[in-house]
């Protein structure tokens, strides 16, 4: 979360006249998050988080909006998105498409212990499941695709050794990502600064706004590469382990899933690291703009290469299939 659109205490008590919501009391931007900005907002009546999408056009917005709700209704600790008094759940806050979800309690944790990644994978495991009933569907925004077309714009910032190492990823995951893997609606960000905790009980998931339809073990490599690293871009084999094992008990991993799983880690490092660089290269301005360093995740990618096909999993060989 960021905030890239500068919002006054006046704007906002206006617009939250149209909402049951009480009188505004105090409203905050969130420096965290990279996307679109984020405000605390503080009513008489409750806490919330305003949402201005920045990206995110108004044609896609109903789809992540709508996935959200319907995740909360299957019982998963996510936003709830509120409706206005029109029951419309998105509207315009000046220029910018806009909604407004409940705030959940909790705190992100930076150096999660075993339990907390068990829950981590129980919880990602939970998501895949419920999302299959889920009626719309969108493809996943930053795809393999997207990493190429953004490998071009990038391009000429590059160093030699960037964009050699860019270039030769791309061509790997062209010919080794398999195209039969189990897929689904994927959450793509489950990042520790996007799941919140009361102690070990995890509270809350954030942040759906990458959402779509991929590879679940995709969505598995990119939260493992992130719960899960080591002080040396490596990862933890314990944490794997706890994390792995409790998604697998919801949702069964298969021996294709296993196979390809050096290859998706790679995929994950690889779609961070590109992010990460355009974010660097091609900045985006705003007031409270999070950069974070595209070095971390080359060493990622750098260190999943390195690892070959020796990649924690579970502890005994997946029976999925």
């Amino acid at each position: 979360m960021s905030v890239f659109t500068q919002l006054t205490t006046a704007q906002a008590a206006a617009w939250l006249e149209a909402y049951a919501l009480g009188n505004l009391e105090t409203l905050t931007g969130i420096a965290e998050g990279v996307q679109n900005s984020n405000f605390f907002l503080n009513t008489s009546r409750g806490d919330y988080v305003l949402t201005l999408f920045e990206e995110v056009t108004p044609e896609q917005a109903p789809f992540y909006v709508q996935l959200m709700a319907h995740l909360a209704a299957q019982g998963l600790p996510c936003p709830a998105p509120v409706a206005n008094r029109r029951d419309e759940l998105l509207t315009s806050l000046g220029d910018k498409t806009a909604v407004v979800v409940s705030r959940l309690a909790g705190r992100s944790e930076r150096a999660p212990n075993l339990t907390q990644c068990a829950a981590v994978g129980s919880l990602l495991a939970a998501l895949h499941l419920a999302a299959r009933s889920f009626p719309a569907a969108q493809r996943h925004q930053r795809d393999l695709d997207w990493c190429a077309r953004t490998a071009l714009e990038i391009a000429p910032y590059l160093t030699d050794d960037d964009a050699r190492l860019l270039r030769d990823e791309l061509r790997h995951q062209r010919a080794v990502r398999p195209n039969e893997l189990p897929r689904g609606l994927i959450h793509a960000d489950l990042f520790r600064d996007n799941v919140l905790f009361l102690g070990d009980r995890l509270s809350g998931v954030l942040d759906f706004y990458f959402a779509g339809v991929d590879d679940l073990l995709f969505d598995l490599a990119v939260t493992v590469n992130d719960w899960c690293l080591a002080a040396d871009a490596t990862l933890d084999g314990e944490r794997c382990v706890a994390l792995l094992a409790a998604y697998h008990a919801r949702r069964p991993l298969l021996s294709t899933e296993q196979a390809a799983w050096p290859t998706l880690l790679r995929a994950a490092a690889l779609r961070f690291w590109v992010s990460r660089l355009q974010d660097y290269h091609l900045p985006r301005t705003g007031d409270l703009v999070i950069q974070r360093d595209p070095g971390a995740y080359r060493s990622i990618l750098l260190a999943r290469i390195a690892s070959g096909s020796d990649a924690p999993w579970l502890a005994s060989p997946a029976q999925g299939d």
